[in-house]
C-alpha cells in the first residue's frame, strides 16, 4: 500500500469543504517526511443534479489513483457517500497539512493493524489430558490454505512445557521431525487407521 494521503485545500492551504473551490492534493510520505506528490483544481459549484455530482466525482477517483485515504474540512452527502463506496477512509480536519498528516496515518496503520488481529483465524491447541501430557488432532487444519501445521505447532513444541505430546493427522508434516529432534525430543509415529497417523512426541527422562 503506497503511504499517500489526499487533502482538499483552499487558496490558504488549509483543508476546506468539498463544496467549495479547491485543490485535491496527494502528499506521499517518504523517509519519515511527507511531500506533494500530485494536484488538481476541483469544483462543484458549477455541478447540476446528482448524475453529474457523480461524475465528478469519478474524475477524483480516477485522479486518486488507488490513495484510499481522504481529508478535507467537512465531507457530507454525495460526496462523501462515493468516496466511502469507493473504499477511501475519510477523515476532516481543519488545518494545515502538516498538522494532522502524522496523526491521520498513524490511526490508519492502528486500525489496519486491529483488523489484521480480528481477521486472524483462531487457531486449535493441544488439550492437556493428564499433567504434562497433551494431545491435538490436526486433521481438521491440513489441507487449510489459511491455518499450517507449524502455526499451530511449531512455538509449542519449542517451548517444551510438557512431558508427551500426542498429534493425530493426516500426513505427518516433515517439519514436525526435524523440530523435536533438534530440541532433543524423542519422536515417534505410526499409523493409526486410514488416512491417519500418530505421532508421539516425549521428554527424554533425566539421567541418574
Amino acid at each position: 500500500m503506497a503511504k499517500e494521503i489526499a487533502v482538499f485545500l483552499g487558496d490558504d492551504g488549509s483543508s476546506t469543504l468539498l463544496d467549495e473551490p479547491g485543490n485535491i492534493v496527494v502528499f506521499r510520505r517518504a523517509q519519515g517526511s511527507w511531500e506533494i506528490d500530485r494536484e488538481k483544481g476541483f469544483s462543484m459549484g458549477r455541478v447540476k443534479g446528482i448524475r453529474e455530482l457523480r461524475l465528478n466525482m469519478g474524475e477524483m477517483l480516477q485522479f486518486l489513483d488507488g490513495c484510499r485515504i481522504f481529508v478535507a474540512k467537512s465531507a457530507a452527502g454525495v460526496p462523501f457517500f462515493e468516496l466511502e463506496k469507493a473504499g477511501c477512509s475519510v477523515w476532516e480536519f481543519d488545518g494545515k497539512p502538516s498538522e494532522f498528516l502524522e496523526h491521520v496515518w498513524q490511526q490508519e496503520e492502528k486500525e489496519r493493524a486491529m483488523e489484521k488481529d480480528q481477521a486472524a483465524p483462531c487457531l486449535p491447541a493441544p488439550e492437556e489430558i493428564t499433567p504434562g501430557n497433551f494431545y491435538i488432532s490436526i486433521k481438521g487444519i491440513q489441507g487449510n490454505a489459511d491455518v499450517t501445521s507449524k502455526q499451530v505447532l511449531q512455538k509449542f513444541i519449542r517451548k517444551g512445557g510438557f512431558r508427551s505430546l500426542v498429534i493425530i493427522c493426516s500426513h505427518v508434516p516433515p517439519w514436525i521431525e526435524v523440530e523435536a529432534v533438534s530440541s532433543g525430543l524423542v519422536f515417534e509415529t505410526g499409523q493409526s487407521g486410514k488416512n491417519e497417523f500418530r505421532v508421539r512426541i516425549v521428554k527424554m527422562a533425566a539421567n541418574g
